[in-house]
């Protein structure tokens, strides 16, 4: 074979020069198709960028704090300097009665501090200066000594028994309630948990025995978590919601079921329809406040949340498409118009059936700017647009029955805790902890509702588990849901 002038080039009989003709054409046009595709990724990593918690299902933390778009001036175009603003109310640490103090030192003044000449009581009321401190923290360790007795007729012997309440092991009720909290409430990692309980609590621990005081928490809630999962049902609105998260190498979803004075969690290892079932029963008859998800289209009765909505429409104002940010921009007047007169309702400036009147005209509006992104658009917006109308029932539920919210943000509320609990500790490691988690987020989140100290509650729950009786309800009692 000769070689050719060109380097890069080589001389072909001509028999081949047909198939040098076509690998070239060949190589031409992949080399465009790449640079079609360099083009398209280029443009999709410049869409996805683009992407803030405002605008998407993005998560708030995912966000760097220099990126989120910076606050309004205050009045008068001026930067308001940290800490508080001149002028306003004062907030101090309210005194105590001097009677509840552990101890009252009083600061007698030896000698006129102008002259250093002898002083006179003067009788007014002294300043009073309160300081709060801790006192040596000192386990209290009980220690039950059970004694032998050998029998003179057969010669068995018998020890005596534990009293009633006793615990088994080496954890009593309050030390069980205080380790269950610092793991599940307040977050901290079995380690952790050991750490602190032997550094500032004097109290000699391991992260196995931290497992140990787990499951007994664990298993003194399930039948108040049981309680109140069976009462989800009888509600007529919940507030649905689900986040992904781990079970040891497994993927799994938390879910949350809030009603008005508690919430439930559980934790399945998959995002499916069966999964809503099994944490709230049949909810045929009930309002389901949530996403647009697919495994709730089954209900008979959704609200689906705006405040989703919103940032979806968002998305179209912030899109290069033309036609999706006028769209948008149009929506989005619709949706300001609607909770305008939403907080109207709320504050009783308006009547129900004065809100329903002012909502339809902006409902017709609404699914008449539906059809317009239908039509028109690309097929993404026409997608959007489609779903949205083909359901659009679910988006005015809260217009039609009175004391239906229009957003999800409670149950979005009662899951963040449990969120930044999946970041810090990456998932459970067994059926167990997660078990002990949906619990102790249930009675976390059910105690801050109804106002109720967790700390108590889990103390009276554990006292009744050593006692072998049934640990106490966490349904909210019949005053409570009449004033909510």
């Amino acid at each position: 074979m000769a070689v050719s002038k060109h380097p890069d080039r080589l001389e072909l009989p001509p028999e081949a020069e047909p198939a040098r003709a076509f690998i070239e054409a060949l190589v031409e046009r992949y080399e465009k198709r790449i640079r079609e595709l360099e083009a398209q990724v280029q443009a999709l990593t410049a869409q996805v960028q683009k992407l803030t918690p405002r605008n998407s299902s993005v998560p708030p933390s995912s966000e760097h704090p220099h990126a989120k778009p910076k606050r309004p001036p205050a009045r008068g175009g001026k930067k308001r300097k940290p800490g508080g603003q001149k002028g306003h109310p004062r907030h101090t640490r309210a005194l105590i009665p001097s009677s509840q103090c552990n101890r009252v030192i009083p600061c007698v003044p030896a000698a006129c501090r102008r002259c250093g000449g002898p002083l006179q009581t003067s009788g007014l009321e002294p300043l009073r200066h309160q300081v709060w401190d801790l006192p040596p923290i000192e386990p209290v360790v009980i220690e039950y000594q059970r004694q032998r007795g050998h029998c003179t007729g057969c010669g068995i012997s018998t020890c005596g028994a534990l009293p009633a309440g006793a615990p088994s092991g080496q954890c009593g009720p309050r030390l069980a309630a205080f380790t269950g909290l610092l793991m599940g409430h307040f977050r901290q990692s079995k380690r952790r948990a050991a750490l602190f309980l032997e550094d500032l609590l004097n109290i000699p621990c391991s992260p196995a025995w931290t497992v140990k005081i787990q499951n007994l928490v664990g298993n003194a809630l399930e039948a108040p978590y049981e309680q109140l999962r069976e009462a989800l049902c009888e509600q007529p609105q919940l507030f649905v919601d689900e986040s992904p998260t781990k079970q040891k190498n497994h993927k799994a979803w938390l879910w949350v079921a809030a009603a008005p004075l508690f919430a439930v969690f559980g934790i399945f290892l998959n995002r499916k329809r069966e999964s809503l079932h099994k944490l709230v029963g049949d909810y045929s008859g009930i309002i389901l406040n949530c996403d647009r998800a697919k495994m709730y289209l089954d209900g008979k009765r959704l609200q689906w949340c705006w405040a989703h909505l919103k940032r979806d429409i968002q998305k179209l104002i912030d899109s290069p498409d033309r036609q999706e940010k006028r769209l948008g921009h149009d929506l989005m007047r619709q949706q300001k118009l609607l909770f305008q007169h939403w907080r109207r309702y709320k504050s009783q400036e308006i009547q129900w059936t004065t809100f329903q009147k002012l909502v339809r005209p902006i409902r017709h509006e609404f699914a008449a700017l539906l059809l317009r992104g239908r039509f028109r658009g690309n097929a993404k917006l026409r997608g959007f647009c489609a779903e949205l109308y083909r359901r659009r029932e679910h988006l005015w539920t809260f217009t039609r029955v009175a004391g239906i919210e229009p957003t999800n943000n409670t149950a979005e509320r009662a899951l963040r805790p449990a969120v930044i609990y999946r970041k810090l500790s990456f998932g459970t490691q067994s059926a167990s902890g997660s078990r002990y988690l949906e619990r102790i987020l249930t009675v976390s989140e059910t105690c801050r509702l109804q106002g109720r100290s967790a700390y108590a509650y889990l103390i009276e729950a554990l006292e009744a588990s050593f006692e072998g009786r049934v640990s106490p309800s966490l349904l909210p009692k019949a005053s409570a849901v009449a004033a909510a």
